[in-house]
């Protein structure tokens, strides 16, 4: 196996990885607050559980890069020529799109967090919150675009 064939799966392994940590992150980040939320307000805990659950689509969209970028170095390796250069690319798309999703992940687990709280205080931002968790998961979706575009 040459060195593009092994930074090839290496990089599947950190789109993979890299988002799955980012919404496990940011998933506890939230769910935590909401832990805390249930205390004063049990009657929302519908609202805490969308909101502690929207980090968990970027390991989602990790999974899905995952799956697609694998399917091409199958491909590669299957051709009577494969190009030599498609591990180096994959390295770079799953590294990028993992940070992507995870460092998003973890910011909209922030955001939801003091959704969760301004709830928890009798605050209604529940509609709010959910418009401003979707501002960092927006680059997330565009990591994905962009893997999809390989």
């Amino acid at each position: 196996m040459g060195t593009s064939v092994i930074l090839g799966y290496l990089g599947l392994g950190l789109v993979l990885a890299l988002a799955g940590i980012g919404s496990s992150i940011g998933t506890s980040t939230a769910g935590n607050a909401a832990e805390g939320g249930l205390k004063k307000r049990p009657e929302s805990s519908g609202n805490f559980m969308v909101l502690s659950a929207l980090p968990a689509t970027q390991g989602i969209y990790g999974f899905v890069a995952f799956f697609m970028l694998l399917g091409k170095m199958q491909a590669n390796l299957l051709l009577e020529k494969p190009d030599p250069n498609l591990g180096y690319i994959i390295f770079g798309v799953g590294l990028s799109v993992g940070l992507a999703c995870m460092i998003s992940a973890i910011r909209q687990g922030k955001v939801c967090a003091n959704g969760i709280v301004g709830i928890s205080q009798g605050h209604d931002v529940f509609t709010n919150t959910l418009i401003y968790a979707a501002l960092p998961e927006f680059y997330a979706i565009l990591g994905l675009v962009g893997a999809l575009m390989v």
